[in-house]
């Protein structure tokens, strides 16, 4: 073995009775292929069980994609050995760069995986000079074995939130741990057999559905239904930013219904939907302007106000089931039709509504998790494959331990 020989040797961790046969550079094609061999007689340890002393029964060629050599693409080349193992059988032998079905090192692979958080795949595949459906192989079996060593046996409050894979696209459900800030699991659709699903999977990671005693949720009626009948123990509170949201619907129905009679209300849906502390300086004074031109919507919009402080101010249970049923009182007096109607939509949701008062669980954490949702989606410029955006759901959200190359390399 030359010099070359011993370095790349050193460089790639290559120790017996594995050794490097030869290295070939094709500056033409630009590529590095280093070939790697095993001395006549030799026996190796069985990388599925450990156990040594296992004879060659056959081999077989394989090569490896490796991380590039400078600007120069780098391939492993080696006659691969057919081992016999006692209690695993005969089977193709996996050296430690290298999974079972893959023609990338792991090297190359935990590259992928970095850029992947960063980069769309399409850019990730045209940067490495991959076909992108290889660079998604890559993705979808690290994420699929890591995942599934992920431990929910301390799960106790979640929240569902649904988000499409591309807009006016299908839906994935997906849910977070309120306690770990983090995605636990998502699966495609927005029924009740999302939360099936979910209460299915947690045994697989040492959960348990009778564990989770608190969920988060928006009105959704499939929502409602799934979380009754999967998790029995569980408390729901509807998300207070869901409720909010209704309302202001309410709100811009109020808008829409005053501005036929009055015109110049058009163009202002965005001020009446915010707080006023959220306005610029010419928002702010449009508002007092409209506001003296329609009592209605004025009186409207107070009441969105007060509705919020309610959410913002009142600190204990039995304080803010006085100050909603008093603010129920007078919406059902407001002669607001649309008010009118999301009034009766709290009375007949108020457990769930009031018992954000007990439970103080916001889809703060589900929203934070969703806006790095929507970045991937804006990078990616939408999912048609449903399970690749599963995939980089739980990459970017699932807090995993990647790469995941702990325990057999055939996983």
């Amino acid at each position: 073995m030359n010099l070359n020989e011993q370095l790349f040797g050193m460089a790639l961790g290559v120790e017996l009775p594995l050794f490097i046969d030869k290295i070939e550079f094709d500056k033409e094609m630009g590529e590095l292929h280093i070939h790697l061999d095993f001395e006549r007689g030799s026996r190796f340890n069985c990388d599925m069980c450990s156990a040594d002393g296992c004879k060659v029964s056959d081999t077989e060629n394989k090569t490896w994609r490796h991380l590039n050599f400078f600007q120069y693409k780098c391939y492993l080349h080696l006659r691969t050995p057919y081992i016999n193992c006692t209690d695993c059988g005969n089977h193709l032998f996996v050296p430690d760069w290298g999974r079972t079905r893959s023609g990338f090192t792991l090297l190359f692979e935990a590259f992928i995986l970095t850029l992947a958080r960063e980069m769309p795949i399409s850019a990730i595949a045209e940067t490495v000079d991959e076909h992108d459906t290889r660079l998604w192989r890559i993705i979808n079996a690290h994420v699929k074995k890591a995942y599934s060593k992920k431990d929910f046996s301390e799960l106790k409050k979640v929240g569902i939130d649904e988000t499409s894979t591309r807009k006016g696209h299908k839906y994935v459900s997906v849910f977070i741990d309120h306690d770990k800030k983090e995605t636990v699991f998502a699966t495609e659709g927005k029924n009740a057999e999302t939360i099936k699903k979910f209460a299915e999977e947690l045994p697989n990671h040492n959960g348990n559905a009778e564990n989770v005693t608190a969920v988060s949720m928006d009105m959704s009626t499939a929502f409602i239904a799934g979380a009754k009948s999967n998790l029995p123990n569980a408390t729901i509170t509807f998300d207070k930013f869901h409720v909010v949201k209704q309302l202001n619907e309410a709100i811009d129905q109020v808008r829409r219904e005053e501005q036929k009679i009055n015109p110049v209300l058009k163009g202002s849906r965005y001020i009446w939907l915010k707080n006023p502390n959220n306005l610029t300086k010419k928002q702010q004074n449009d508002l007092h302007t409209l506001a003296k031109e329609n009592k209605k919507l004025a009186r409207a919009y107070q009441m969105k106000l007060t509705f919020q402080d309610i959410y913002r101010t009142v600190k204990d249970y039995d304080s803010a089931d006085y100050a909603m049923k008093k603010w129920l009182q007078w919406a059902v007096r407001s002669r607001l039709e649309p008010i009118k109607k999301f009034a009766k939509m709290v009375r007949s949701h108020y457990a769930g509504i009031m018992q954000f008062f007990i439970s103080w669980l916001t889809a703060g954490v589900s929203e934070s998790v969703n806006s790095r949702i929507q970045e991937i989606k804006r990078r990616a410029k939408g999912f048609r494959n449903i399970n690749n955006f599963i995939s980089m759901i739980y990459l970017e959200g699932a807090n995993l331990t990647l790469p995941a190359f702990g325990g057999s390399r055939g996983e």
